[in-house]
């Protein structure tokens, strides 16, 4: 869901390729990989660990549970792209994201199918980038809305979004930090 957090929060390419992979592939296949992209993937499950367990998160799902219920959290991934888009210089946002979607290419053949397709609208439309607008974000929020399979189509995600976004700004800026802290002290664990 947060593509842009977690290919922000990436030290070398293979962990760019890790973190992708972990959403595509199941639990037994993610020590099939070559050491450093099974780093990434580690590193995507740890940032899942900690994200879930933040209290700053649990009081942004507040935000969008009474609509959404269980999906909240989803919803909150997406709206913190958003906020991590625009905390990043356009340029070095626009680098990042051309970046990500050229370290995939050279791994394709480590990709699934479902992935590569996703890869093409991904690139396609700009998505990493594109999640700084709020077109971008309601983009976003409308695949989530399409992909889950007890929620109504048709919910009014992104007012909420846009009613709560000063709310939903300072979780972030309460929460990011810590995650930072918490994704550099993984790295320096795998040199270790």
């Amino acid at each position: 869901m947060n593509f842009l957090a977690h290919s922000y929060l990436t030290f070398t390419d293979e962990q760019i390729v890790g973190q992708f992979l972990q959403d595509f592939i199941r639990n037994k296949d993610r020590f099939s990989f070559p050491e450093k992209i099974g780093e990434g993937i580690t590193l995507h499950r740890a940032i899942d660990t900690f994200t879930d367990a933040h209290p700053e998160i649990h009081e942004a799902k507040k935000i969008f549970s009474p609509l959404v219920r269980l999906y909240a959290g989803a919803f909150v991934d997406v709206s913190f792209d958003y906020f991590l888009a625009n905390s990043i210089p356009d340029k070095a946002l626009k680098a990042h994201s051309e970046k990500v979607y050229r370290v995939l290419r050279n791994h394709e053949e480590l990709l699934p199918p479902n992935l590569l397709r996703m890869l093409d609208s991904m690139e396609k439309d700009n998505w990493l980038y594109n999640y700084r607008e709020e077109w971008g974000i309601e983009f976003s929020i409308r695949n989530v809305l399409n992909k889950a399979k007890y929620l109504n189509k048709n919910l009014a995600v992104f007012e909420v979004f846009l009613n709560h976004k000063p709310q939903l700004q300072y979780h972030f800026d309460h929460f990011f930090p810590d995650l930072v802290a918490e994704v550099q002290k993984i790295n320096a664990e795998f040199r270790s």
